[in-house]
């Protein structure tokens, strides 16, 4: 059962995204103990959360990075990643962050087009530089997730073709400045049915037999993150179930000798740590409905508009009250701005705290100032 100091969120001006920095620590440890393998190499995908303390928090575990952005490129190396730990994926990687990301010395390239690969080469020969590239390929595999985090279907703005690979391979043996380290994979997000990964690993094992066959070899397999969380029930699975995912790929995936196995975690590693806390500011009585009016909105907390996800949420001032329907809502002037409807929860009031669960991946990152919004800060507790 997650605790939160109530006493001490009275202070604070809400809505304000809360972290509970001993369970991230109990997850990393996790993550530690079950990928515990010479050929595992971990990366933590910035995208889901880059506030600087969790960071920082990531770093210190031994985690290497994922970035998608130039910007998130600096934003690890400010928090003290080491830079050859780095991999940079991306469909639109402008010249710009090209040139920051040789500059800085990252580890590979997840490269997703050979228009892409060109350009690289091209800043990199400029720079006197050689860069080592991974090659995106998607395995037509439905992750069987929302259609907007489903990224490893045949045709996709993500990766390259399987039928395109041994063409794009020919064209990067002869590029002066690309050194091919490894295939790279993701097939989408929020997977919480193992099928996807061990039918991934089986697509892998006769892909590479087939490159091989061609005279491609590689020194990384790099096979995305996409492990999913419990957003019903956050109490009762507060960390996910590492294990499974990890033993999925050591026991499903042949690696050659000598050969790396690259992960990429960013929701399954932050999103249970963090809540967003709202503070109800009227309740409105309809006809057949309540509604719960929160201060929190779409530009703390967007998923729900987004992917009509739905995030657990407790009434923290009365969680034993009599219970009622609401539907919880912020206060964006959009319809899409709610959180929940018909919710089961105890007697809200004007005043009371409610907390919006599993917040700690794509809330605070995905922020937005519209309606003219600051945004929100963050607290932590160690406790």
């Amino acid at each position: 059962m997650a605790r939160f100091p109530i006493s001490e969120f009275k202070e604070l001006s809400t809505p304000f995204y809360f972290y509970d920095l001993s369970l991230l620590d109990r997850t990393l440890a996790e993550i530690q103990r079950t990928a515990r393998d010479p050929r595992f190499k971990v990366h933590y995908a910035v995208k889901a959360n880059a506030n600087p303390v969790i960071l920082r928090r990531i770093q210190a575990a031994g985690l290497g990075v994922d970035a998608v952005s130039g910007g998130e490129i600096s934003a690890a190396i400010e928090a003290g990643f080491e830079s050859d730990r780095i991999v940079y994926a991306g469909v639109g990687k402008s010249d710009r962050e090209i040139a920051l990301a040789l500059e800085t010395g990252i580890e590979c390239f997840n490269v997703e087009s050979f228009p892409e690969l060109e350009i690289i080469d091209e800043i990199a020969g400029q720079m006197g530089k050689t860069a080592s590239v991974a090659f995106r390929v998607n395995p037509d595999i439905d992750a069987h997730t929302h259609a907007y985090i489903t990224t490893g279907l045949a045709e996709n703005k993500f990766g390259i073709n399987l039928k395109q690979l041994p063409d794009i391979l020919d064209k990067a043996a002869s590029l002066d400045n690309i050194r091919v380290k490894g295939l790279h994979f993701h097939i989408g997000s929020q997977i919480t049915d193992n099928e996807p990964f061990v039918l991934l690993c089986e697509t892998i094992n006769n892909l590479v037999e087939e490159m091989e066959a061609l005279c491609h070899t590689f020194s990384t397999i790099n096979v995305g993150g996409g492990l999913g969380i419990d957003y019903a029930d956050p109490d009762r699975h507060p960390i996910p179930d590492f294990e499974t995912y990890f033993n999925t790929f050591r026991n499903h995936l042949k690696l050659r000798e000598g050969q790396e196995l690259h992960f990429e975690l960013g929701r399954s590693v932050v999103a249970q740590c963090g809540s967003l806390i709202t503070r109800v500011l009227y309740v409105k009585e309809g006809i057949t409905k309540r509604f719960a009016i929160v201060d929190a909105g779409m530009t703390e907390l967007i998923r729900p508009a987004l992917y009509s996800a739905h995030h657990k949420i407790e009434n923290l001032s009365s969680p034993n009250g009599e219970r009622h329907h609401y539907d919880v809502v912020g206060p964006i002037c959009e319809s899409s701005d709610c959180f929940g409807k018909e919710e089961l929860l105890p007697a809200i009031r004007r005043g009371d705290f409610i907390a919006l669960r599993s917040a700690g991946a794509y809330g605070e990152i995905m922020a937005s100032q519209y309606n003219c919004r600051p945004l929100p800060p963050s607290y932590f507790s160690e406790k």
